[in-house]
């Protein structure tokens, strides 16, 4: 019975009592709007997020990179809209995305005048996720992501963002690699079937295939290790033809030895490194050698690129 005279109860209410029913109505739907609206601009796992900042930026970096161990990790992730645009998932990863987003809330939360101002912060993170991921800084279709590190590194590089020391490191060597890895491998990227998509993807692989970069051999590790610091940006390069990088992740001091910070494929989670980044290189096949940058303060000019 007490069911039943609720249901007639809520059934007789807009009938008799129209404004209130329509009031009620749209405290409702505002209410939905609210929560969409600040589940756009302030994801739940940001809102969560206890940022330890450091003196320095690596050492935030380090700090936010540690925050995300276990988080899982998931491919493709930036490829679920028809149109390209900025994509934020703070739940999954690949080593890509996990290094963009651990660079770009540290880069974020050191521009932050006010630490405790979440909206603030959630706005420096996606300009500077934007920044990081994109040519120039603007998203400009698919072909504006920054899908070859080589390309990703110069970009930010050019940005002030970074810095690529690779050639101030002992044992490095100057190499030019030509890349076509998506344009022969388009399987795996749906977009290129536009041909307007696959001449950008084709021209940026021409012009990234004409540059020389500084990179330190799998047989040079060792020497090199030592002058390697606490959140470095490590590029692992490609054994592979076509391939400049195979994979990223932050530099982390375990006792003596530097390990790696990254969203593994293998574990399926991001982890550090259980054996230290020279055995880690040594020991994959189809790894090369590294590549290491450094986070910038906003505003520093970019330095000069090694000839």
């Amino acid at each position: 019975m007490k069911n039943r005279l609720r249901f007639h109860f809520a059934y007789i209410l807009p009938i008799r009592y129209p404004q209130r029913f329509i009031f009620s109505c749209l405290l409702i739907l505002f209410g939905l709007l609210s929560v969409s609206v600040i589940a756009q601009t302030m994801p739940d796992d940001l809102r969560s997020l206890t940022v330890v900042g450091g003196k320095t930026l690596p050492e935030t970096a380090v700090s936010i990179g540690k925050q995300f161990l276990g988080t899982p990790y998931v491919p493709n992730t930036l490829d679920i809209n028809a149109t390209e645009q900025l994509v934020v998932n703070l739940k999954a990863f690949d080593c890509t995305t996990y290094l963009e987003t651990v660079l770009a809330l540290s880069l974020a939360w050191h521009d932050l005048t006010d630490k405790q101002n979440q909206a603030q912060l959630n706005v420096l993170f996606r300009n500077y996720l934007t920044k990081l991921r994109y040519r120039n800084g603007a998203i400009n279709g698919y072909a504006s992501r920054l899908h070859y590190f080589s390309d990703w590194l110069r970009d930010n590089e050019r940005k002030g963002l970074l810095k690529d020391v690779s050639g101030e490191l002992p044992g490095c060597l100057s190499v030019a690699k030509p890349v076509s890895y998506m344009t022969t491998a388009t399987y795996r990227y749906p977009h290129l079937s536009d041909p307007a998509i696959f001449k950008q993807m084709a021209d940026t692989e021409a012009a990234i295939s004409q540059q020389s970069f500084y990179f330190i051999p799998k047989k040079n590790l060792k020497q090199a290790e030592a002058h390697l610091r606490e959140g470095d940006i490590i590029m692992l390069t490609a054994a592979r033809p076509g391939l400049d990088m195979k994979h990223v992740g932050l530099a982390v001091r375990q006792g003596n030895r530097i390990h790696l910070l990254h969203a593994s494929s293998e574990q399926g989670e991001v982890v550090i490194t259980r054996y230290p980044l020279t055995d880690y290189v040594q020991w994959h096949k189809r790894l090369s050698g590294i590549r290491v940058a450094r986070l910038k303060a906003p505003g520093t000019q970019p330095s000069p690129r090694p000839q």
